[in-house]
């Protein structure tokens, strides 16, 4: 069995591709959304629901990582605290990574999936690394 962590596989797998990958970052923070029932603000208070809310994005090349530390770190420097980063890859061509402007709408479309709550998707983190499994 491996001891290398799932993020660190996620990293490995779109370092090795055929065309380079750049990988893509949505953070997110639960907030209790307005229309909340007593249940649900229960829920949140307990630290078990809420609606996630994205915060921040921002896009690396496998190679600027070397684990979750690494981006935990810089997040943390960049922005405000969160609860859950979503991550997905996008492949370049010809030999070139992605171009910024694929990246730049590759991060919006994660960024509105997350406030749809469409992020079945993406792989998904707690603040630790941990994966976390959406249903």
């Amino acid at each position: 069995m491996s001891s290398e962590s799932h993020f660190q596989q996620l990293i490995r797998a779109a370092a090795t591709q055929a065309e380079p990958h750049q990988l893509l970052f949505v953070f997110a923070a639960a907030e209790l959304p307005g229309e909340a029932s007593a249940a649900q603000a229960r829920r949140y208070a307990e630290g078990r629901g809420g609606a996630l809310s994205p915060l921040m994005c921002v896009d690396k090349a496998p190679a600027d990582l070397d684990g979750f530390e690494t981006l935990a770190e810089e997040s943390s420097r960049a922005g405000p605290p969160w609860q859950v980063v979503f991550a997905a890859a996008l492949s370049g061509e010809g030999g070139r990574p992605p171009a910024h402007d694929r990246i730049q709408a590759a991060l919006q479309s994660m960024v509105e999936a997350v406030r749809a709550g469409g992020v079945g998707r993406f792989a998904a983190y707690d603040a630790e690394g941990e994966p976390l499994l959406f249903r």
